[in-house]
């Protein structure tokens, strides 16, 4: 049994992996969830929500989805009952402490100033550092009965992810916002906590606020309980590609997308010359292939009749993590008037609605559903009781560095933490397991981290890709159509084969996924 102490904040999917590879390598993990069940997200989410991908997708990589559930993308409360299964299997329960608001977390040991003179990450390159008895100090509330405890640990995993917590809520210029309004008005999150939603808003004029899959999922209740007798309105200022399918012509994208063969197709941070002139001669070949599946959805989807087409490539959508499944029948909603679509970049508030930017129109609204999502990087920053640590946890709002991230977990300048759940991927799961069993064999002394220049050398190549194929969605830190290659580096750093299929064919064409990463303790 490893006496070092190791904190994780967080029971969501990424939290649980990481647990589970901690006790793996013989740590005691202690899981600080504010919530009194397990799930993160998915624990509170629409009724209507299922997945965004194939169940062969969104999994552990240790533990295949049970026979009895045969739908592609199963329900919420199918994946709740899988996550549940998880715990179970590996007897995780045992280290989760419900019900437990983490308040603040604190470095204890080096000062600022010794922490900025380091050449090493935590001094040595090491999980645990040298000198000084460097460890978190971790405030918890009980949300139960009120009491205040202070728990101490040697590293801190934070798995607090990014789609919840702290609302993204607009603002207005005054005499122009939501106090001007007299009915209801609610962001998503607070709508996903309700447990009669259908009672809420039956025969109420509805206004969604959104473009997002959010939004989506929302306006589909609504207009299954309302129907065309009383429609709601969803404003949206940027249109995004929601699709109906994960497939063109019963040929899987995850062929297009997320199999090694791919990885050619796209530039990667740090990257050799060679490797540039070849991705260079194959971008015609990616341009090429989004265009077929541009027109392959716009044919099936009435998305040009609604005015729905994105101002951005299919491609950017798979690189910016821009892609979400569209609730089913939702243009056949549109098409009877249940749903009306309206477009517009700014709105303000009246007393009985919603004015648009032009001001010519008023949307009256009995309930207004902000959908506008979240402000991960506050929720990053306000978890910490150091202003070094603000402020540097996840960079200014102007710049496009990367949040933190050797290897998109690891802030070269904070020690003793790690921070996992926050890239995003086609699928988190995937990415977040991945990360977690990285975290943990660093933990465990299985290598050290390069000196704290290499590291920011390596942020700055990330810097430089996501620039590129992320643009303004830089801060969603997406890696899904590098994953394949990110994963390399991982199993690299650890010491086992990146090479996780059987056969140069099945290798280079078959998609990866994480059952690959099976087996890796």
């Amino acid at each position: 049994m490893n006496r070092k102490r190791v904190g994780i904040v967080g029971a969501g999917v990424s939290g649980l992996a990481a647990c589970k590879h901690a006790l793996d390598k013989g740590f005691s993990p202690v899981v600080f969830e504010a919530d009194d069940t397990i799930g993160g997200v998915w624990a509170h989410t629409l009724e209507s929500t299922r997945l965004q991908a194939p169940t062969t997708s969104f999994r552990f990589s240790d533990l295949a989805w049970p026979a009895s559930v045969t739908a592609t993308y199963p329900g919420h409360w199918e994946v709740m009952e899988y996550i549940r299964s998880y715990v179970c299997e590996f007897d995780l329960l045992k280290c989760i402490k419900f019900n437990s608001q983490v308040l603040g977390v604190e470095y204890l040991g080096a000062t600022e100033e010794e922490i900025m003179e380091w050449e090493h990450w935590s001094g040595n390159g090491t999980a645990f550092g040298a000198g000084k008895d460097g460890r978190w100090s971790i405030t918890v509330k009980d949300l139960k009965i009120g009491n205040v405890e202070i728990f101490q640990v040697d590293f801190l995993i934070l798995c607090i992810g990014r789609h919840s917590g702290t609302p993204n809520i607009p603002e207005f210029p005054a005499n122009k916002g939501p106090e001007l309004f007299k009915g209801k008005i609610l962001h998503s999150i607070d709508y996903s906590y309700m447990d009669n939603v259908a009672e809420f808003v039956k025969g109420k004029s509805v206004t969604i606020i959104g473009s997002g899959k959010s939004a989506f999922d929302i306006a589909a209740e609504v207009a299954k309980v309302n129907g065309a007798d009383q429609p709601c309105t969803m404003i949206y200022r940027t249109r995004h590609w929601l699709v109906d399918k994960s497939s063109i012509w019963g040929i899987n994208l995850s062929y297009f997308y997320l199999n090694r063969i791919s990885q050619l197709l796209v530039h990667k941070p740090g990257e050799g010359f060679l490797h540039y002139l070849l991705t260079c001669a194959l971008s015609p070949l990616r341009w090429a292939i989004t265009k077929v599946i541009e027109t392959y959805f716009k044919q099936r989807i009435p998305l040009e009749k609604h005015g729905m087409v994105p101002d951005y490539s299919y491609s950017f959508a798979m690189s910016s993590c821009l892609i979400a499944l569209l609730p089913e029948g939702f243009y056949d909603r549109v098409d009877e008037g249940s749903i009306i679509l309206k477009k517009s970049k700014k709105f303000s508030f009246c007393s009985n609605g919603i004015i648009m930017e032009d001001g010519n129109e008023c949307i009256k609204s009995d309930i207004v559903i902000l959908a506008t999502g979240f402000r991960g990087d506050q929720k990053l920053r306000d978890i910490f009781t150091a202003n070094w640590c603000r402020n540097i946890v996840v960079g200014s709002s102007d710049t496009s560095v990367p949040l933190y991230r050797y290897r998109e977990c690891i802030h070269p300048r904070i020690p003793q933490l790690a921070i996992v759940g926050y890239s995003e991927s086609l699928t988190n799961i995937y990415a977040s397991e991945r990360m977690a069993n990285w975290v943990i064999h660093f933990l465990a002394g299985g290598f050290q981290l390069p000196s704290v220049r290499c590291m920011e050398e390596n942020v700055a190549e990330w810097a430089k890709y996501k620039d590129l194929y992320n643009g303004k969605y830089f801060r969603r830190s997406c890696i899904s159509t590098v994953n394949i290659w990110f994963n390399d580096l991982l199993c690299q750093d650890i010491g086992c084969n990146p090479r996780r299929k059987k056969g140069f064919l099945a290798e280079w064409f078959q998609p990866y996924g994480p059952a690959d990463y099976a087996g890796i303790c």
